[in-house]
């Protein structure tokens, strides 16, 4: 069976011209052999087709080899515009310290001759308690690892844009990883030494990385940083700046951290209002010190989608990313509500959330290695601790998750039990085995017009004929064809990282009246990329057939950013076309998925036809 536009078909009832459309089409898309010919057919000018159509045919993200900037593009055309990074607005927030239930910053004492630089102790009522010259541990040291272990005055920034979210973290940190009274540290001093950037389309579950450059030793919050591929693709200024701003070697691996399908990684040394005081977000210190909600909860859950965008971060850690696990917890105990996995939220946040050391049933060499290192570093964090932190201290916040309660520990339930937490562990350590429920993390890729990801359709695919445009030699009248489509995945306005391919091939025409066989089609494997032999740019060979690639909506011209739409788009190809000949074509949605994973193709190509007389 097959279905026929009949709207379309009423409105050419005026017309004497024989053509026909077809919509998604029942028949096979392989029901005739892909020819092994490799030039197009003569009756369509490839050049011509160039000539007529060069503005909107381009792929997203390509106008620059750049790394950084390409992948600025790339973050672009999934999540729309990037926002200014601004840790130095009014709306961005400090990370404070706290040490031993009180709140620390940097001032100068003004009860010491000359007033040096000291450490100022305040507590829930804002009155000073102590002033100390040396910090060597806090109540909640940061779990990264790699930075400061008890850094102060770091600067967080969050800005939200519809279904997408952009965090900012302008870390202070020191190579030595120790605090010391300098002036560095202080909440006026403006420096700071990592800058890093996450988007996170909380829809779609789709989460894109940045660093600062390592090459500089410090970064400046008093002027805003421009973002990734700067603010356009004709932002030259930007573009030029962002490309010495950013690590193009993603040195470091974020999202073996960020790997709970969220865009942050809630512990206690963000200071959130939910995760470790022991009176609750509602009592004195949390009130006091946190950051509150301003990184809000959001769900983990493990079935939501979750994908890492960027071509050349994907490049790097595709092998992490392909082997990265969702994990069950064999008791029932920690994953009811949250999302465990085999990185680093299962393999340290949850090892230093229950206060106990990774453990592996039957570890090998490697496992063997890997677990000490783990080991070493809790280790290092837990020396970085206070005593009044710990649970036998005078604070009692750490361990910060407790079974069944999590991050509610006023009531000092008791820690997961031991062997508990060795099935956990095992499992978290990829060494276990049906009772982990082991998942994919990330998830595929989806393709355009996919039912159970991104359904948007094309719609009203039609033809027409036109009398040949002056200047256009070789051709006899052009037929154009039309359609409309929104990019709507992930309600972004201004999403561009779909494209069309047509494949065209001709054939004398036939008795008027007599439809297309499925075998004059071409199949539906010619409207792909693979077999693609270039003839004018974007424009080529696929086995028999003329191939049209990355057609952009009507206007969007050559490295352009998109006009946000909430309506479908109009979309154009004009082909330059000879009388008495039938033209066959396909139209083939496509996604540049900017991963590992390439580009991906819609599961259909729809089927279109024309025939040209000209009597």
């Amino acid at each position: 069976m097959r279905f026929i536009d009949t709207e379309w078909l009423v409105s050419l009832a005026a017309t004497s011209v024989p053509i026909a459309a077809l919509a998604w089409a029942m028949m096979a898309d392989d029901a005739r052999p892909n020819s092994l010919v490799t030039t197009a057919p003569q009756s369509i000018s490839a050049e011509l087709v160039d000539r007529l159509n060069r503005d909107i045919l381009w792929a997203p993200a390509t106008a620059s080899s750049d790394i950084v900037t390409r992948m600025g593009d790339e973050a672009r055309a999934v999540f729309g515009p990037i926002p200014d990074v601004d840790c130095g607005d009014d709306a961005a927030r400090t990370i404070p310290l706290e040490i031993d239930g009180n709140i620390v910053d940097l001032k100068p004492n003004p009860a010491k001759t000359g007033h040096p630089l000291e450490f100022e102790h305040r507590d829930t009522s804002g009155a000073v308690v102590k002033w100390t010259t040396e910090i060597a541990a806090c109540d909640k040291p940061s779990l990264a690892g790699n930075v400061t272990y008890c850094g102060m005055n770091s600067r967080i920034s969050r800005k939200l844009r519809g279904s997408v979210e952009w965090i900012a973290l302008c870390r202070k940190s020191r190579d030595n990883l120790e605090i010391d009274p300098e002036a560095y540290w202080q909440k006026s001093d403006p420096t700071f030494a990592r800058l890093g950037i996450i988007g996170f389309n909380r829809l779609t579950g789709e989460i894109v990385f940045f660093d600062g450059t390592k090459v500089r030793q410090a970064f400046d919050w008093r002027k805003p940083f421009v973002p990734p591929g700067g603010r356009s693709y004709a932002d030259e200024v930007g573009r030029a700046v962002a490309s010495a701003l950013y690590d193009p070697g993603f040195e470091i691996q974020c999202s073996a951290c960020h790997d709970n399908k969220s865009p942050y990684v809630i512990s206690p040394h963000i200071a959130q209002a939910r995760i470790g005081y022991r009176e609750g977000a509602r009592g004195a210190a949390a009130e006091a010190f946190s950051l509150g909600d301003y990184l809000p909860r959001t769900p983990h859950a493990e079935d939501l989608p979750f994908r890492v965008i960027g071509s050349v971060y994907t490049a790097i850690y595709g092998n992490d990313l392909a082997r990265a696990q969702t994990v069950r917890d064999p008791s029932g105990t920690c994953t009811e509500c949250h999302t465990l996995t085999t990185g680093m939220t299962g393999q340290r946040l949850a090892a230093d959330a229950a206060g106990r050391d990774p453990f592996v049933a039957k570890p090998d060499w490697t496992e063997l290695v890997r677990i000490r290192a783990e080991q070493i570093k809790l280790g290092q964090i837990a020396g970085h601790r206070t005593r009044w932190a710990s649970r036998a201290g005078a604070g009692g916040i750490h361990p910060w998750m407790v079974p069944k309660e999590g991050g509610r520990i006023s009531g000092a339930p008791p820690q997961i039990s031991e062997s508990d937490w060795q099935a956990l562990s095992n499992c978290l350590w990829q060494a276990g085995g049906d009772e982990c429920g082991y998942r994919p993390l990330y998830t595929p890729c989806p393709p355009p017009a996919d039912p159970l990801g991104d359904s948007a359709q094309p719609l009203g695919l039609k033809a027409t004929i036109g009398p040949r445009p002056s200047g256009l030699a070789g051709a006899d009248r052009l037929l154009s064809i039309a359609w409309s489509y929104l990019n709507d995945y992930g309600d972004v306005p201004e999403r561009d990282d779909v494209r069309f391919n047509l494949v065209v091939r001709s054939m004398p025409a036939p008795e008027p009246g007599n439809p297309p066989a499925p075998a004059d089609y071409p199949v539906a494997t010619q409207a792909r990329d693979d077999g693609f032999v270039p003839v004018s740019r974007e424009v080529g060979a696929s086995g028999d057939a003329i191939l049209i690639r990355d057609i952009s909506y009507a206007g969007h011209r050559r490295f352009t950013d998109p006009i946000p739409s909430t309506t479908p788009r109009p979309y154009r190809i004009d082909l330059p076309v000879q009388c008495n000949r039938r033209y066959l074509a396909r139209l083939l949605p496509k996604r540049s998925c900017f991963d590992q994973t390439g580009t991906r193709y819609a599961d259909k190509a729809i089927p279109i036809y024309a025939d040209i007389t000209c009597n």
